[in-house]
């Protein structure tokens, strides 16, 4: 219809602005650290790029800056000739250092410091937003108890192969407390806790410590994760419950009406056994087709029991009929209100872990697994789709994630040049001009090719995952942990 593709089309539009507006405002407020710093102390400040290469547009201000937005959208830079000397790669500068002031060591670490610093205070400042319109999540994330644990999983050939968790004793119901000794505020951390995992066993097996309570008895499980899915990523097996199963509507002249059912209702069980899945419950009545089964619900402040006689209906992809009752749940979405501090906390964690992880020998987690700027941006866009709020806190984790990766001792990156600053400063005297433009050509070739190697993986997913939209794959995406490689500086 006009209208649903009107909306579309505005969504979509929507998106692109945010991706726009917050992808490059990370960027821009990164170089404003150090523009704004530069300035106060005096350093002399020649140009005020976002992007490298050849400018796109370009205005030099009152002031005397050189203002662009240039092609190569890979980052951005502030050209300081009394820093550093760094023409292959900012372009030449025209002022004579010779008749430029010298700045202090101090006078460098802020400087350099500034934009990782304006980064963090940009992530403070949209967590206290945040904090107050709030962060939604679907309410079988918000929980750290296990749904159904199967007894097997799928590879992403379809192929049907021993569950980790079943094997490993994990059982639905239990409360997962932590993975590898890192507590777990919900779902989305025993996730990504095992996939960031990097512990093996004697045998060289994939290990994951599960610590977990179980009827009020706290104990550890060892699982031995899977590489699973297309991405190759360690997978433990284990579900979140599904909304507490809660009623959003009854089908009118279905067994669930028939039998009483309302919207509002929770079920709680079926034949005496506890259900924290839909597919435990459609698992059930596959095998019990022909009979009533009873489910227990929860009703308001009373539970009651309801005999409901499933109903077989045709299946749509020309199988065998499926036994329904005609239930139509309720996709919850909670709204949780995480203090500025929490959120910046538990960014710096999730960054730090998934470097740790990138550096480890014995994990899974390589540069193919990491995002991109494309891969940020559509994961951007897609927050964005699902909710403004969603945007805001994923820009939060981008700009704690730049400013800690711009602080990493790597020529290029911010962390570099205090490195150089530190070592001019024992010496005493700066160190050859040649020695730094050679070190910092190369290492910006390096990072140039791993963003380009990433965004040959965040393209392939962004591929894959359309044609599963298609219905032409079985296996949904899975998300790459996130850390921005533009050489942003």
């Amino acid at each position: 219809m006009p209208s649903d593709l009107l909306q579309t089309v505005f969504s979509n539009l929507w998106s692109f602005f945010l991706v726009v507006l917050f992808f490059g405002g990370s960027i821009f407020v990164h170089e404003l650290g150090h523009f704004l710093v530069a300035r106060r102390r005096g350093a002399h400040v020649e140009r005020f790029s976002i992007g490298f290469g050849p400018a796109i547009w370009s205005r030099r201000g009152k002031d005397g800056v050189d203002y662009r937005v240039s092609w190569i959208p890979l980052g951005g830079y502030v050209l300081l000739p009394q820093l550093a000397d760094l023409g292959p790669i900012e372009g030449e500068s025209k002022a004579d250092v010779t008749k430029l002031p010298p700045i202090s060591y101090v006078t460098k670490l802020l400087i350099l410091v500034a934009g990782a610093a304006f980064n963090m205070l940009f992530a403070f400042a949209l967590a206290c937003v945040v904090w107050w319109v709030g962060q939604p999540m679907l309410a079988d994330l918000a929980t750290t108890k296990l749904g159904t644990v199967a007894p097997t999983v799928k590879l992403a050939d379809g192929t049907a192969v021993p569950n980790p968790a079943f094997q490993a004793g994990l059982k639905a119901g239990d409360t997962v407390r932590s993975i590898d000794g890192h507590a777990v505020a919900n779902f989305e951390d025993i996730i990504s806790g095992v996939i960031l995992g990097s512990a093996r066993s004697g045998d060289g097996r994939r290990q994951s410590i599960f610590e977990i309570d179980r009827a009020g008895t706290t104990m550890q499980i060892t699982v031995y994760p899977l590489l699973l899915s297309e991405e190759k990523i360690r997978v433990a097996g284990v579900e979140p419950p599904d909304d507490f199963l809660t009623a959003e509507a009854v089908i009118p002249g279905s067994p669930a009406e028939a039998a009483g059912l309302r919207p509002g209702d929770r079920l709680v069980a079926i034949d005496g056994k506890l259900v924290f899945q839909r597919s435990a419950v459609g698992e059930h009545l596959a095998k019990n087709p022909d009979r009533p089964s009873a489910f227990l619900v929860q009703r308001g402040s009373e539970q009651i029991t309801l005999l409901i006689q499933p109903r077989l209906d045709p299946d749509p992809a020309g199988g065998k009929p499926v036994a329904r009752i005609g239930l139509r749940y309720r996709d919850a979405v909670i709204v949780l209100h995480p203090t500025p501090w929490s959120q910046i906390a538990d960014d710096v964690v999730s960054t730090f872990r998934t470097l740790g992880a990138l550096l480890s020998p014995s994990s899974d987690i390589g540069p193919s697994k990491l995002s991109g700027p494309i891969g940020i941006a559509r994961a951007l866009h897609q927050q964005a789709q699902w909710d403004f709020r969603r945007a805001l806190w994923f820009v939060i984790l981008v700009n704690v994630n730049l400013a800690v990766f711009n602080l990493l001792p790597i020529p290029v990156l911010d962390g570099g040049q205090v490195v150089f600053a530190t070592i001019a400063r024992l010496r005493r005297r700066e160190l050859p001009a040649n020695i730094i433009i050679g070190t910092q050509s190369a290492f910006f070739v390096l990072i140039l090719s791993l963003v380009l190697y990433v965004s040959f993986f965040d393209v392939k997913r962004w591929a894959r995952d359309a044609k599963a939209d298609r219905g032409e794959a079985a296996a949904p995406a899975v998300p790459a942990p996130v850390v921005p490689v533009q050489p942003t500086k």
